[in-house]
């Protein structure tokens, strides 16, 4: 491999490991929460289907989900499941 190849693959493997390194950031769910796959049952078992995000912010489980043909974004307790807002995603 030439100069430049290493220095092309050295900069994409920094780039990638800092994009990693992002995606796995985040918060815990609280202790006394449910598992994920719990709430995951309980946002299809209400019709959203398929998920195609979801993480922990602010202390809450956030999920993009379509409802029909319709994106939606969901913010769900962690500790029991329930879903505390259900709004448009644009």
């Amino acid at each position: 491999m030439n100069k430049l190849h290493t220095q092309i693959a050295a900069i994409l493997s920094v780039g990638l490991l800092t994009l990693s390194g992002n995606a796995f950031a985040g918060e815990k769910p609280p202790v006394n929460a449910i598992a994920l796959s719990e709430i995951v049952k309980i946002i299809e078992d209400q019709g959203y289907t398929p998920i195609t995000e979801i993480s922990i912010d602010n202390g809450v489980w956030e999920a993009e989900v379509y409802k029909g043909v319709e994106k939606r974004e969901l913010k769900v307790s962690p500790i029991d499941g329930n879903i505390i807002s259900d709004l448009p995603d644009h």
